[in-house]
């Protein structure tokens, strides 16, 4: 996890997303020579770029909606909970419908800054079972999209899968290819636990200040995850290097294993009405102590 100052969001050396074409030799039936075809692979669902990837002071954000959403609802912004703007949380603080004044800078496709966004409540932060904060916006999705072109990032509504996903950090204007590899029961970093946290496949680049960078499905382009730390330099449970804990207890760590949270548990929460209800059954997020 990041420091106060810039906070880590895990980022990926990468750009746009490439594929590049392959060569099969297919042997002739004729002369059993072999003849070189090329062959190009199908392009990806999804462009990897830096649509709806917002720029904090401290970390990275995007614009986001839920799958039920609608165009004339306040849209949001979703952060790490330790990108929060009065620092990290304690452990088992969580944060429910708090004023805020956060502001973010919205980048479009290319990474250029198009908008300022400003939001004027904490809908929900914690630091405790997940690493997240959400915030509503002044305006409404409509309003935004109306304005910019750019249209909210859904949260996907189900367990993320190990797939091809990429991570654009807002903060860098920089696209990294992190593919989720796994998934891990218990994560641990410093004073935090978090729970069923995703776990990147090797290569991932991620670096401190793409914390709050959403990861994208590139099949859907929804969002599943959130970047949210690595581990530095090898230690074990210490802050910027978390270590998974296993069935027995004992924590393991890797230097250089990068992490995300899944994102998928706000939608466990969402009522009929589009707000997030900490009572609802099934709700997974981190409910107040009190």
């Amino acid at each position: 996890m990041p420091s106060k100052s810039v906070r880590r969001a895990i980022p990926v050396l990468a750009a746009a997303l490439a594929v590049a074409g392959t060569l099969f030799f297919a042997a002739s039936s004729a002369s059993a020579s072999t003849t070189t075809v090329s062959a190009r692979p199908a392009a990806p669902a999804v462009a990897a770029d830096l649509t709806a990837t917002i720029k904090l002071n401290n970390c990275s954000a995007s614009l986001v909606r839920f799958p039920t959403s609608r165009a004339g609802d306040r849209a949001m912004m979703l952060t790490n909970g330790h990108c929060f703007e009065g620092g990290f949380l304690a452990a088992g603080q969580v944060i429910v419908n708090r004023a805020s004044s956060r502001r973010g800078t919205l980048r479009n496709a290319s990474g250029t800054a198009v908008a300022t966004l400003t939001a004027d409540r904490v809908l929900y932060a914690t630091m405790t079972g997940t690493d997240v904060t959400l915030y509503r916006l002044t305006r409404s999705f409509a309003s935004i999209q109306s304005s910019t072109g750019i249209a909210a990032r859904t949260i996907a509504a189900s367990h993320p899968a190990a797939s091809d996903t990429f991570v654009p950090s807002g903060f860098f204007a920089r696209v990294f290819n992190c593919d989720i590899q796994t998934f891990v029961p218990t994560l641990r970093e410093d004073r935090w636990t978090w729970h069923d946290s995703i776990k990147y496949a090797p290569g991932c680049g991620t670096i401190h200040g793409t914390s709050g960078s959403p990861i994208v499905s590139v099949a859907t382009g929804q969002v599943v995850g959130i970047n949210n730390t690595a581990n530095d330099n090898g230690q074990v449970c210490t802050l910027n290097n978390p270590c998974e804990v296993g069935p027995d207890g004992v924590p393991h760590a890797t230097k250089g294993l990068k992490y995300g949270q899944e994102t998928f548990w706000f939608d466990t929460c969402v009522t009929a009405q589009r707000t997030i209800d900490l009572n609802k059954a099934g709700c997974l997020l981190t409910k107040p102590s009190s």
